[in-house]
């Protein structure tokens, strides 16, 4: 699983679109679809992190886990 699976799945479950995320963020849009492919950087992740609530490692961990 990728960064960005991981967190759509988080957001999902807390009934947050991605592009909300990105919106509230104020984050590229589209930026972390491509966490599909390449890591973010880290001041994004945790970012991220802090608005679903959750550890960075949280989301690394989850998206380690299944692959």
């Amino acid at each position: 699983m990728s960064v960005y699976t991981a967190i759509k799945g988080i957001a999902n479950e807390r009934k947050i679109s991605v592009y909300k995320i990105e919106r509230d963020l104020q984050l590229t849009n589209g930026v972390i679809s491509h966490w599909d492919k390449s890591m973010p950087r880290a001041d994004s992740l945790q970012s991220v992190a802090d608005y679903l609530g959750v550890t960075s490692s949280f989301i690394l961990n989850k998206a380690r886990n299944r692959e």
